[in-house]
């Protein structure tokens, strides 16, 4: 199975831009490279922070962008979007009973639950007693299935050593936990956006990752103690390709205009041909 994963397109109305970017112009070139290389993807997700101020302008402009994309597409809330503005001009997208922006996708390879982190006034996540007895379920089902589980999120639900983003990320993170863990044996992979930086690694035996975002990133500095520094360091998504026993995540920078080259021909006469045959 191949998925591709987006996070934090930060969309705002057309022909406006954004610390000097546009984030039109970047999603734009992502759906072409996906549509053009990746068209078989069974599912495109992006990992909330959909716009940047949540306006139905920006939404109207996402909707714009994205609806020449091939693959099946899945979106989620992050702490810049409205609920309401976004089921206004995303309609298709699957609700749960209580209102929430969060659904399940039942595939070959597992379960993929897609979790809504959004909280109105807040740039932290955070995930009520609600959300929680819905995810509570959604796992009982998979285990009463015997399906793996994929988790999808915006926010991260640990601490990642950038003190700036580590106080807006998951609220109540022990109470998350507590949910998952009966199930963490289950539980494959957790991919996350909010940061801005790509990361991988392991939280409480699940793989997870997440990756730049489309038009800005976070500027990776273990020491900053508050303001949080934006950079322009190159968009990214990411290919995830799963089988039975393994879950590769490649990070591909698809603006990148960097030559192109053999390694069997260096572009220049240096250290890379010394041993090069006649």
């Amino acid at each position: 199975m191949k998925l591709i994963h987006l996070t934090d397109t930060h969309f705002v109305p057309r022909g406006e831009t954004l610390y000097g970017g546009d984030p039109r112009v970047v999603l734009e070139a992502a759906v072409a490279d996906i549509n053009k290389h990746h068209r078989d993807a069974d599912l495109v997700c992006i990992t909330g922070d959909l716009t940047h101020w949540g306006e139905p302008e920006a939404f109207e402009s996402l909707a714009e962008v994205l609806s020449p994309l091939k693959p099946t597409l899945q979106l989620l809330l992050g702490n810049h979007d409205d609920r309401g503005v976004f089921s206004e001009h995303f309609p298709d997208q699957a609700r749960d009973e209580n209102g929430f922006v969060q659904s399940v996708r039942k595939t070959v390879q597992g379960h993929l639950i897609f979790l809504d982190t959004n909280l109105e006034g807040t740039h932290a996540g955070w995930y009520c007693e609600t959300r929680r007895a819905w995810l509570k379920a959604q796992l009982e089902t998979a285990e009463e299935q015997d399906a793996q589980v994929f988790l999808f999120m915006h926010h991260p639900p640990f601490p990642i050593g950038l003190a700036p983003l580590d106080r807006i990320s998951l609220q109540e993170p022990g109470a998350f936990a507590a949910t998952i863990e009966p199930y963490a044996g289950r539980i494959r992979h957790l991919f996350f956006g909010h940061i801005h930086r790509p990361l991988s690694g392991n939280w409480k035996g699940i793989s997870v990752s997440s990756l730049r975002a489309m038009n800005h990133q976070c500027w990776f500095d273990l020491e900053a103690e508050s303001a949080i520094a934006g950079s322009f360091e190159p968009p990214a998504y990411a290919v995830v390709l799963i089988g039975d026993e393994s879950v590769v995540v490649h990070t591909h920078d698809f603006m990148d205009k960097n030559r192109k080259f053999s390694l069997r021909e260096s572009p220049v006469e240096d250290w890379a041909v010394r041993y090069a045959h006649p």
